[in-house]
């Protein structure tokens, strides 16, 4: 009797058992499902908008990678205007070196120093925002600029009073950049310049500038840049013009090498914003290139 008492309370637990089954194969395909959903709820990121962090002579929305040391060599001639006698350019040059790293996926920093001017130069970039489509939807990448410029020429007269901080400038930006498609992208560069000391005592400590520029892809390793800043009129030094610049992009491997002919001379925010002084279409252009070789520091954790 007991013997069959065990057999049936067994056959109970066994048909219980197989019951459940369905129930715990439903709640794993439940828990795959949400895992599915949790994966399609993460927002898909804009990449690749620009080629590298500058445009030409500006900043983009790019930033280098976490732990990434960006060596970037920068060579411009003077103005082909020059004609004949200046070689069209090539009897004339100024270079800037520059080191870019990246010390997280938002945040880079970056020192140079030009040999126009003497200057050196640092700055900070932050991507405040990140264009983004699916569960989080951004129409812009949006990235906040700050640079520090120092003039290390010696002073035209050293009998007065001069102190190192009437060479100091400073600038900010707002970089509002959107890849519109695969083939195009276009981003503003609201800009404020501010001089420590000015020449004349009718001029501004501050100045302002509006930039725009864009890039299209022609390949997969190549695309055209141009890159403009208008400057507001009340705003600006005497004397000066916009900049404008045009340039290709080219992708070899391990760096990005850029051609561009541009009317800026410098190659800091201060300089090609507010001390341009030729005129792109009266032939004061100057041809240059810029090489950039990415170093791998610091590995990322995965």
């Amino acid at each position: 009797m007991n013997l069959n008492l065990n057999q049936y309370q067994l056959g109970i637990i066994l048909f219980l058992a197989l019951l459940s089954l369905p129930a715990f194969a439903q709640d794993d395909l439940m828990k795959m499902l949400e895992a599915e959903t949790e994966k399609d709820k993460k927002p898909d990121y804009a990449t690749a908008t620009f080629k590298t962090t500058r445009l030409i002579n500006g900043h983009s929305v790019e930033n280098v990678a976490t732990g990434v040391l960006d060596f970037r060599i920068s060579h411009r001639f003077g103005y082909i205007s020059g004609g004949a006698y200046e070689l069209w350019g090539l009897d004339q040059a100024s270079m800037r070196l520059g080191l870019d790293y990246g010390l997280s996926k938002r945040w880079m920093i970056g020192i140079g120093r030009s040999t126009y001017q003497k200057q050196y130069d640092g700055f900070t970039k932050f991507k405040i925002l990140r264009q983004a489509s699916g569960s989080r939807s951004m129409p812009i990448t949006l990235s906040a600029v700050g640079s520090m410029m120092y003039k290390s020429l010696k002073f035209n007269d050293p009998n007065r009073d001069n102190f190192y901080t009437s060479n100091m400038y400073y600038s900010g930006q707002l970089l509002i950049g959107r890849k519109f498609s695969e083939g195009f992208s276009f981003q503003l560069m609201p800009t404020i310049v501010h001089y420590n000391l000015v020449e004349g005592s009718n001029d501004p400590n501050d100045l302002y500038a509006l930039g725009a520029g864009g890039r299209i892809k022609i390949s997969k390793r190549v695309s055209i840049n141009a890159e403009y800043y208008y400057q507001l009129p009340d705003y600006k030094l005497p004397g000066t013009t916009n900049s404008l610049s045009i340039g290709v992009d080219i992708e070899t491997g391990g760096h990005v090498f850029q051609l561009y002919c541009t009317n800026s001379t410098g190659m800091t925010e201060r300089t090609y914003i507010c001390e341009t002084t030729g005129n792109f279409f009266k032939g004061d252009i100057r041809l240059g290139f810029t090489i950039s070789r990415v170093f791998t520091i610091k590995k990322p954790k995965i």
